[in-house]
């Protein structure tokens, strides 16, 4: 077994009620998935490593700390996991804030079994999209990091000037022979692991996005 394999995406189940439990991760385990089951807010937040690609079936009317304060936790956390929340009580200002929150849904039970497992679905892809978008900005900021002084001036007033990336106009700019950019250039696309300018500027766009 190599331990370069991408772990396998998991339903992290979160609900009070034991006999709910045991029925979706059984009928979600038929269906393939991956489930892990907490019977309360504090358990998952003490068992959940960020580090594992999934998402969160939550819900609302916990104990003690309820769905929308544990996505408020997770949240101050910075911790992005994909949340579905699930409700025999939850109703519309609850669901409205849980969803302008980030939740991907929020179902009122009783639902349909095959709802959720769109859902479920759905978060998977969400969550990896997340954590592409996450390795691409970490890469990013490592090579970013990499680049001399003069380097980065240059990087940083091409990505502030995308429309005026010429070599004489950056060398004008500041006040160095453009052979001297194309130098500079040559070897900010190698450390950035990049081959043209417009990847850059579209990795700056990137970046600024994950830092919003």
């Amino acid at each position: 077994m190599t331990t370069d394999q991408p772990l396998q995406s998991t339903v992290f189940l979160v609900d009070d009620d034991r006999k709910i439990r045991t029925t979706l991760s059984r009928a979600l385990a038929k269906r393939g998935f991956n489930v892990r089951t907490f019977e309360n807010a504090a358990d998952f937040l003490d068992a959940y490593d960020a580090a594992e690609p999934g998402c969160l079936v939550l819900d609302y009317g916990l104990p003690e700390m309820n769905g929308l304060e544990l996505q408020t936790v997770l949240s101050s956390k910075q911790i992005i996991i994909p949340i579905i929340f699930i409700s025999g009580h939850g109703g519309i200002p609850e669901s409205v804030q849980a969803i302008k929150a980030g939740a991907i849904d929020f179902l009122e039970k009783p639902f349909r079994q095959h709802v959720l497992v769109d859902c479920i679905t759905a978060a998977f892809a969400t969550d990896m999209a997340a954590r592409k978008k996450q390795v691409v900005y970490q890469s990013a900021r490592q090579n970013f990091a990499s680049l001399t002084a003069r380097e980065k001036e240059i990087a940083n007033f091409m990505m502030a000037n995308p429309s005026n990336t010429a070599s004489k106009e950056i060398g004008r700019e500041l006040n160095i022979s453009p052979r001297t950019v194309d130098h500079h250039r040559a070897r900010i696309l190698a450390k950035m692991n990049i081959k043209s300018v417009a990847e850059l500027i579209d990795l700056s766009i990137t970046v600024a996005d994950r830092t919003d």
